[in-house]
């Protein structure tokens, strides 16, 4: 593919995704991860829209027939559902060979908890991932919830993946 196949198309708006764009770059900006994912589900049989916010990266959203971005800090005419109070921590000491996460006391719950709650802002059955910094940058630790908690929360150290209790 030619360097003008790989460009994104560049949006003004994703229509009523624009409140989950806004509601990812407020969860990144106050947690400091390094990206928030939602996967919102749509009617039996077809993908779900995926829309990925990096840290001060364009947001991209996946519509299931082609992908779009959105400049990271463009105004949306959206307003998402409100987040409890979540801040950053300190970077993780991982290994996922051991299973462990060591950091801030309660730490990797606190996180936890502001994915759930990311998640249940999306609502229904829609999922949240964030992906947070590590001591080790190729280690990055990433928490996933569902929004109906009908599934328990999985935390993933590089590529070993775990439930957490």
């Amino acid at each position: 593919m030619g360097a003008d196949e790989d460009a994104a198309e560049v949006v003004t708006s994703v229509g009523p995704l624009d409140a989950t764009v806004v509601l990812l770059r407020d969860f990144v900006h106050r947690s400091g991860a390094l990206r928030a994912v939602a996967l919102i589900e749509r009617e039996a049989g077809v993908p779900p829209f995926v829309i990925e916010c990096g840290r001060f990266a364009p947001v991209e959203v996946d519509l299931g027939d082609r992908v779009v971005q959105l400049a990271h800090d463009l105004e949306l005419d959206a307003t998402s559902p409100p987040l409890p109070e979540i801040r950053q921590l300190p970077a993780f000491d991982v290994s996922g060979a051991r299973g462990e996460v060591t950091g801030t006391i309660g730490g990797l719950h606190y996180l936890a908890d502001g994915v759930g709650a990311l998640a249940a802002a999306l609502g229904a059955r829609n999922v949240a991932m964030a992906v947070f910094e590590t001591t080790d940058p190729n280690t990055p630790l990433a928490l996933t919830a569902r929004a109906d908690r009908s599934e328990p929360t999985i935390v993933a150290i590089g590529e070993d993946e775990f439930e957490l209790p």
